[in-house]
């Protein structure tokens, strides 16, 4: 193998090169070996091996090989985000009706939390049922207006 092009050298080819520090290298013509010699970068020379590898060329046959018999990944059957397997199933079997309920128990307590703020926070209108992730955020930033935090 060239030690500049990275290329096959066949038997009986090639030029064989010793430096002074006794270090051997063998190259596959004269146009390797001067560039070697000049110190040019074979990563940045068009036609030698690392380059190719360096900017992935010839490789694209093998990839979308690849791509076409990737599968796609398992989910672990360990809890996710704190649940366990039956807590994840009853929350699914609970249904819409149930979550409006204890939501209603959510509101009342802002509710409330408002009503001992006083009427600095007027602004503030209570969640529609279906909307949780806007009763969060006006639970924030009803807290931050007040400087307590709300449980």
């Amino acid at each position: 193998v060239c030690a500049y092009s990275g290329l096959r050298i066949y038997p009986g080819h090639g030029i064989f090169y010793v430096r002074a520090d006794q270090k051997s290298f063998k190259f596959i013509n004269r146009k390797s070996k001067s560039q070697f010699l000049q110190r040019l970068n074979p990563r940045k020379i068009a036609w030698t091996q690392l380059y190719r590898r360096m900017h992935k060329k010839g490789t694209m046959e093998e990839s979308t090989r690849k791509k076409a018999r990737a599968r796609p990944a398992r989910f672990s059957p360990r809890a996710r985000r704190g649940r366990t397997r039956p807590r994840r199933a009853g929350r699914r079997r609970c249904g819409l009706q149930r979550r409006v309920e204890r939501r209603g128990g959510a509101n009342a307590r802002v509710a409330a939390h408002r009503r001992r703020l006083g009427s600095s926070q007027a602004g503030l209108e209570a969640a529609p049922a279906g909307a949780p992730w806007r009763l969060r955020a006006s639970r924030r930033a009803l807290c931050a207006r007040a400087g307590s935090p709300l449980r």
